[in-house]
């Protein structure tokens, strides 16, 4: 018999687990420039431009679940996620290849819904739905969206480029996705064996929206270019503020210090988490989901950066010793830790 101990993934965490497999991996390009470790990898076009590739997957039962997430939102929030890869990398999204799993019981209706909404959002993010590929599944529904974009080589962002003093910043308010989902939980669960339910999610409209349809902040990354301010780092917003932030200075091998009271959360998100018995902070940093985009820029860019009433300067960057620090209103450090693997 084989003796041999399995190790369970959650003792990894989900970037150990990332590390581990891709440790492995052997770059046998020349024209590769970003493998794993970015939001997309970078391909040389032999041009001074290059191509960039990313993908996602979302499978339901895991990071969406049916019973309350209208199939036009879930194809325009799956293009959207592709889309911020390419976003969070300074670059230009061009076009996207959808790959579906499909189980018996999604219709050919349920499935012209999905793809609605995927063009819906590539009609606004400028891109191109080229093919794809579908097959069936056991298990429900699966989305895999692949994205590939272009940018000059010199324009693309790195999680790897933040340096001491640097600002951080964020493009929205953290936390409403993460609350929008514990809104339709709960009346998921409230209303489960009620004929004709009647959720109620008056006054958490926005909420919902968050995390049903959120928004490409390509008009924060256009913003930047035209002020001439080009970040040093950047990442999209998937993981949560306290893990994304880890990853960008893991990268960068620095440090950081941000400050609670400079975090935004939204009125509705601190009135839900407070009914909810949640603490708001906990939803900002650590809810996911937002995409918004935290990237961070030099500190002679901070009266630029501010004219444009489009980011939020929540901390700066600091040596690698220091440690990611979330400092309270009394001055107190608290060292952030990244969310365990749970998806």
């Amino acid at each position: 018999m084989n003796s041999k101990r399995s190790t369970e993934i959650a003792s990894l965490g989900e970037f150990g687990l990332i590390d581990r497999l891709t440790a492995r991996l052997k770059q046998r390009r020349e024209t590769t420039l970003m493998a794993a470790g970015d939001d997309a990898a970078v391909i040389d076009l032999g041009t001074e431009e290059a191509m960039l590739l990313s993908i996602d997957m979302l499978t339901e039962g895991i990071d969406f679940d049916l019973s309350y997430f209208p199939l036009k939102h879930l194809g325009y929030k799956a293009i959207v996620r592709g889309v911020n890869d390419i976003l969070a990398m300074n670059a230009h999204p061009e076009q996207v290849v959808v790959a579906l799993g499909i189980s018996a019981k999604i219709s050919v209706e349920a499935l012209d819904e999905l793809y609605e909404g995927m063009e819906r959002a590539c009609e606004e993010l400028g891109v191109d739905l080229v093919g794809g590929d579908t097959t069936a599944s056991m298990n429900g529904l699966v989305i895999t969206v692949t994205v590939t974009g272009r940018a000059k080589k010199e324009e693309i962002v790195y999680r790897s480029g933040a340096k001491e003093h640097d600002l951080i910043c964020i493009t929205s308010n953290l936390g409403a996705a993460y609350m929008g989902l514990h809104l339709l939980e709960r009346e998921k669960r409230v209303l489960k064996d009620i004929a004709n339910p009647e959720p109620k999610f008056a006054g958490y409209e926005y909420l919902l929206e968050r995390y049903l349809k959120p928004r490409a902040r390509v008009n924060v990354l256009e913003a930047l270019r035209e002020e001439g301010i080009h970040p040093t780092s950047m990442i999209d917003l998937s993981d949560g503020l306290a893990s994304d932030l880890r990853q960008i200075c893991r990268s960068s091998k620095c440090g950081a210090r941000i400050y609670l009271e400079r975090i935004p959360i939204a009125r509705q998100t601190t009135e839900l988490a407070e009914e909810m018995h949640i603490d708001p902070v906990i939803a900002a940093l650590n809810g996911g989901e937002d995409h918004e985009l935290l990237f961070t820029v030099p500190l002679d860019k901070q009266e630029a950066v501010m004219r444009l009433g489009l980011v939020d300067v929540i901390g700066h960057i600091t040596r690698e010793e220091n440690g990611v620090i979330l400092v309270t209103p009394d001055g107190e450090g608290i060292a952030l830790k990244a969310q365990a693997f749970d998806r």
